[in-house]
């Protein structure tokens, strides 16, 4: 079996949400999950970290590749990233369940195609709250 090298990265900086959410690994874990359930993806591992005073770091690992959220509840910001491998699973369904969680008053995403050289940067311009359906 042959397996293609094309991919989908999508990068998304939100602002604005509550510090209590972004400070809570264990809710952040369940979210992410669940991202990942949404969009197709096959969940391998999870891995987190709950930060001193605040903040959490948590990485699932997908067969696809990866979803992650980096968080600073004190600056209410977060950093999210799914890659995905392929052509059936969207990484754009996992980046917006977790727009639809989060709430930010702010968000800002950008899309790369990958694997087919070179990369392309299919989304230029920001998109500001609110995101009702995110485009690819």
């Amino acid at each position: 079996m042959e397996f293609s090298t094309f991919g989908r990265h999508v990068a998304m900086d939100a602002w604005g949400v509550d510090f209590d959410l972004l400070n809570d690994v264990q809710r952040l874990e369940e979210h992410l999950k669940d991202a990942a359930k949404a969009c197709g993806a096959t969940v391998l591992s999870v891995q987190s970290h709950q930060f001193e005073p605040q903040g959490a770091t948590v990485l699932v690992l997908l067969s696809e590749s990866h979803l992650s959220i980096h968080t600073y509840p004190e600056k209410g910001f977060a950093a999210l990233d799914c890659y995905t491998c392929g052509h059936t699973v969207d990484p754009m369904i996992a980046i917006e369940h977790m727009f639809n969680v989060l709430k930010p008053s702010q968000a800002y995403h950008k899309m790369l195609r990958r694997g087919v050289r070179p990369i392309e940067v299919v989304q230029p311009e920001p998109a500001i709250r609110p995101m009702k359906k995110m485009t690819v």
